[in-house]
């Protein structure tokens, strides 16, 4: 079995290299020219809660020369057309593409590889590129191991495949076959959109979002247009890491306070990080924002629910994208208290 890891980037070096370690024949794929010749000298250096370096292969695009049974995609969203087109012509009509990127893919990947040889996945950890061929695992590794994925076919089914594929992630970490990967992929989304959306759009880290009352509004405002769009499509969120995240639904916006232990007991222990789309704004790169808040707005916009938060987090760091500046915390926090004292809440 060939195994490609495509987009070797802070997640695909850890996730590519344990599957390595674990005896499978994997290449991780990867435009960075010194990123694929570091990992292929030195190996893949993993720091953090994690300390070990491990033999790999690394590949260019430009160098597909075998044809792939499984592809795990975990680049950024915004190279996903480029990336699998790329890799089409390597893969067999029984070729699986598994999707492990923020925002929820499936729709466009199988636009592009087939609904067929499409399967849904979600990562349960996080980790931060330090460099070519260097990875730092920033959640600690027993609640790796114990939540590393959520797999699942786009119809539910439990199939043989399915199974393959877990067997192969649990090389990483514990990975789970579910039935609602759509349930997951939304979860997962709502993480995303609520304390990765206001690190970037306000230049800061999670702890300093959850030590402000003011951005805790906003986050909470966030998660509830977020389920609420998922609810509009008959979709419920998935529990993630035995958390049942449908409980941040509002009913008013006094119902806020009584989220706030959750929301503390979820990001308490990633206090310290940044959101990568905020480390992508320090590189000057782009986002994907359009594809985790502005994935909310989109999909609103079609089942008619209102999703202003959403809107202004996408506002806020696109016009941070075009000016290729960091976003302001103190600018940035009186613009979501300007929106708070204006903002007519559809529940009161």
């Amino acid at each position: 079995m060939k195994i490609a890891v495509l987009g070797a980037g802070s997640l695909g070096t850890i996730i590519g290299a344990l599957i390595q370690k674990g005896g499978y024949d994997v290449d991780l794929i990867d435009v960075n020219h010194k990123n694929v010749d570091a990992l292929n000298q030195n190996g893949a250096k993993l720091t953090g809660f994690l300390d070990t370096t491990i033999p790999v292969k690394a590949k260019h695009p430009n160098d597909y020369s075998e044809v792939y049974d499984i592809v795990f995609l975990l680049t950024k969203q915004v190279f996903t057309q480029d990336s699998l087109t790329a890799i089409l012509p390597f893969l067999h009509q029984e070729s699986i593409i598994c999707t492990l990127q923020n925002g929820i893919p499936e729709e466009q990947v199988a636009s592009i590889v087939g609904e067929d040889r499409t399967v849904g996945g979600a990562v349960g950890f996080g980790a931060a590129w330090s460099g070519p061929g260097v990875s730092k695992l920033t959640t600690e590794f027993d609640t790796m191991k114990k939540y590393a994925f959520d797999v699942g076919e786009l119809n539910g089914d439990i199939t043989e495949r399915i199974n393959m594929v877990k067997k192969i992630l649990d090389a990483v970490g514990h990975c789970e076959i579910t039935t609602n990967i759509q349930g997951v992929r939304w979860s997962k989304l709502l993480m995303n959109s609520t304390f990765s959306g206001m690190s970037a759009a306000l230049g800061c880290t999670f702890g300093r979002v959850l030590n402000h009352a003011d951005a805790m509004k906003i986050i909470a405002n966030l998660a509830d247009e977020t389920i609420k769009v998922a609810h509009s499509y008959h979709i419920k969120l998935e529990n993630m890491q035995g958390k049942n995240f449908e409980f941040l639904e509002l009913k008013d916006q006094d119902a806020i306070w009584d989220k706030l232990d959750f929301y503390h007991e979820v990001w308490g222990p990633h206090a310290n990080l940044k959101a990568s789309m905020l480390q992508d704004l320090e590189k000057g790169k782009r986002t994907e924002i359009s594809y985790i808040n502005g994935h909310v707005v989109k999909k609103g916009e079609f089942s008619n629910v209102q999703t202003p938060y959403n809107q202004l987090v996408c506002q806020l760091v696109q016009q941070a994208e075009e000016e290729q500046a960091i976003p302001d915390f103190e600018k940035n926090i009186v613009t979501f208290q300007n929106f708070l004292d204006v903002n007519v809440n559809a529940f009161n």
